[in-house]
């Protein structure tokens, strides 16, 4: 399979490694384990929740790595989250911890009526129950061929193009496409077919060298594996060079007969030539690097962060990735819930396979795939790496190293600053040091660096920066209104990126109200001389009260301030509040009138807020992407009109950025530009900027000695920084468990 480089996107079970690859930070009292009612499944839990249902469900189930279509078999296991009423009474009202509980995920293909079946398995460690919880979910059933592709799946197809597809077609594929049996790589289109109930995928055929994704090779074929038969998976369409064709037989007998236009793509060699990534020029002075002169000043304790004023506990979704719950500002809870929901991307081309993709990244599995991260380049080479334990394919889990990490940075500019030369003569400023929690996310040909950034004024940023290879068709006839020509025959081809976070805040407490301000200019006369017109800037406020009203789309206007808001005042008389800014460069969404639409409404809103209701966790499903025409959540259902004044609220931020690939993103797409996402900011939440009182703030007057390091701690630097760190040593486990990726 790896041969072949079958691009496959899998579903796994995921889990949090309480050791970390670096030193402990300093020592700071125990917390009580309050965070761990948010904490991901332990192998020991995995393993737990494998034997009870193998041994409960009075069903064989067979191990996903070789499972048939035709089988049983558990595709996910997850935390299941307490409902978040059972958590605040925990956390905040001295209630009874909620039963730690799994969510397990599976295909039931050997049953009359085949299905996705999920169980909510407790308590553990020690589970004694499960109960169906499909139909209260999502309202009925989940059919089977809404299921994602397990990689033992993509192994079937993969022999089926070997024993079937390509033998079909000997001398073409010998003679034009050169292949040997190893030559070719595929990329999976997605979604699989035109209507509910399909199950039909274009494969894009690529030379196999390193960066494949920029070496198509002009054939494309259609698959259809609906059927739980293997025998009975079909060709349904060939595409090659412009031209389509009934199946790989009669592409052979036209080609034979001359009748195939045939552009021959020249071969490249193993390193990919003008895709490799390998550097262009030697090594040479070594980059900067960042440390900390007196270790860490964060606290890791299980999946607990403590940062100066923050607290907050971290997880990984195997779905949908990084999250982060109870959020806390100098003890106060700000954030109940940050997670991101869904990565999209919508292509265009004139080729089959990628003029039908609209990539659903949750449904591949936005947390399965976290990369492990390289020391010194994905993060700080000083950073606190965290790992993560699977378990997929096989019946035990295994360890994904350093798939998360977790550092200070100084992002080398002030957070704040001002130097009087009028009247008074001093300096104050502050550095503007945050705290990052990473984790990179390789789906296929793209790397998406997902952030969460806590800054010491008492802000929160959730970005995203994409990198990786652009994905691309083979280039002919009229492409270049599809993209731009990037190498001889490559079309780098235009498509949108999307992505959806959940920001369910509790500013101050749990009910909040909306509310935007904004601008706008009065005329008036001017009170000393009425002769005088001036064009005079006020305020104007609004509260939103209905989720009808708070629902924004992608491009039309919204108030360039928008807040939750608390009934509580500060000391000035104002509503506490919070602030939703979004950074984003969004493409078109896909017109509403399309037939997969509802599948991904979330993406017509830029914000949409409404009520927090626990029957709507998140804003799209996992088997959205391969039934988009039926989908089993559609977000444009959650916005009903309801009073949001006064109520437990929850924002959906979408941000994203249109991409039109050029030579520039050869060999690979850069972050420089492509960063999206938003920022929570205080407003009016505190009586004055919070981060006066951070100990890195700095002032002196021209009255002081600003050269005493008792007035001035900087300037003390050269002596208590002059240290070189104590590097830990390089290591990268990356490429141990690619076999089972």
């Amino acid at each position: 399979l790896r041969k072949l480089g079958w691009t496959e996107k899998v579903t796994v079970m995921l889990s949090w490694s309480e050791s970390l690859t670096t030193s402990p930070p300093p020592a700071q009292e125990e917390d009580d384990g309050h965070s761990r009612v948010f904490a991901d499944l332990s192998p020991e839990e995995l393993a737990q929740v494998v034997q009870y249902l193998r041994g409960s469900l009075g069903v064989p189930l067979v191990d996903a790595a070789r499972a048939k279509p035709s089988d049983n078999c558990i595709a996910s296991v997850d935390v299941q989250l307490p409902a978040k009423a059972e958590v605040l009474r925990f956390l905040d009202d001295g209630g009874t911890r909620p039963p730690r509980e799994a969510l397990a995920v599976l295909y039931f293909g050997a049953q009359a009526e085949p299905n996705v079946t999920e169980y909510v398995v407790g308590p553990l460690p020690a589970p004694t129950y499960h109960r169906d919880v499909t139909v209260q979910k999502y309202g009925g059933k989940v059919p089977y061929h809404r299921r994602p592709a397990l990689p033992a799946e993509y192994k079937q197809i993969a022999d089926f193009f070997k024993k079937q597809v390509f033998p079909a077609a000997p001398s073409f594929m010998e003679q034009v496409m050169e292949y040997d049996g190893t030559s070719l790589a595929t990329v999976t289109a997605a979604p699989r077919g035109s209507r509910s109930g399909d199950r039909l995928t274009w494969f894009v055929m690529f030379q196999n060298v390193s960066g494949f994704f920029l070496h198509p090779v002009g054939l494309e074929v259609l698959v259809d594996h609906s059927s739980l038969d293997l025998t009975q998976w079909a060709v349904r369409r060939v595409f090659y060079n412009g031209q389509y064709y009934g199946d790989m037989s009669e592409l052979e007998r036209i080609y034979v007969q001359g009748g195939v236009r045939v552009e021959k793509v020249r071969k490249a060699p193993r390193d990919g030539d003008f895709s490799s990534m390998r550097p262009r020029a030697p090594v040479a002075a070594t980059f900067p690097l960042q440390y900390e002169p007196q270790g860490p000043r964060y606290i890791i304790r299980s999946n607990l962060v403590i940062f100066q004023a923050w607290s907050f506990a971290f997880g990984m979704s195997v779905t949908t990735g990084l999250r982060l719950f109870d959020i806390r500002y100098n003890g106060e809870r700000v954030v109940y819930e940050l997670s991101v929901q869904e990565a999209l991307s919508v292509y265009g081309s004139n080729c089959p396979g990628g003029m039908s993709t609209r990539y659903m990244d949750g449904s591949f599995g936005i947390g399965r795939y976290a990369s492990p991260l390289v020391r010194g380049v994905d993060c700080p080479y000083m950073a606190t790496y965290v790992d993560t334990h699977t378990l997929h394919e096989g019946l035990s889990s295994s360890k994904r190293t350093v798939a998360l990490c977790i550092f200070e940075q100084n992002l080398g500019s002030p957070l704040r600053r001002h130097y009087s030369n009028l009247q008074s003569l001093y300096y104050g400023g502050m550095v503007n040091s945050a705290l990052v929690l990473r984790s990179i996310t390789t789906v296929g040909n793209y790397d998406y660096v997902w952030d969460f950034i806590f800054y010491q004024n008492g802000a929160i940023e959730g970005k995203v920066q994409a990198t990786g290879y652009t994905s691309s068709s083979f280039f002919h006839g009229n492409g270049l209104q599809y993209g731009n020509r990037v190498w001889e025959h490559t079309l780098g081809t235009i498509h949108t990126h999307f992505v959806n976070y959940k920001v369910d805040l509790d500013v101050g407490e749990v009910k909040n109200s909306l509310v935007a301000h904004d601008m706008a200019f009065e005329m008036v006369q001017a009170p000393w001389n009425p002769e005088q017109q001036i064009e005079r800037p006020r305020l104007t406020k609004k509260v939103l009260d209905t989720e009808d009203q708070a629902a924004f789309r992608l491009h039309s206007p919204m108030p360039r301030y928008i807040y939750f808001a608390t009934n509580q005042k500060n000391k000035w008389g104002h509503q506490r509040g919070y602030r939703i800014q979004i950074i984003s460069f969004a493409g078109d969404h896909i017109p509403e009138a399309s037939s997969m639409e509802r599948a991904i409404s979330w993406a017509r809103y830029k914000l949409a807020v409404t009520r927090r209701k626990e029957e709507e966790p998140t804003s799209t499903s996992v088997y959205n992407q391969n039934d988009p025409w039926t989908p089993t959540v559609a977000f444009a259902d959650f916005i009903n009109n309801e009073t949001i004044t006064n109520e437990d609220l929850v924002a959906w931020i979408t941000a994203g950025f249109l991409h039109i690939p050029h030579s520039e993103d050869i060999p690979n797409t850069l972050t420089v530009g492509n960063s999206v996402g938003f920022l929570l900011r205080p407003y009016n939440y505190y009586d004055l900027d919070p981060s006066i009182y951070s100990p890195d703030g700095v002032f002196f007057t021209s009255e002081q000695n600003f050269m005493v390091c008792e007035v001035n701690p900087i300037t003390c630097l050269s002596q208590t920084a002059s240290c070189l760190p104590s590097l830990p040593p390089f290591t990268y486990d990356g490429f141990q468990n690619s076999s089972r990726l």
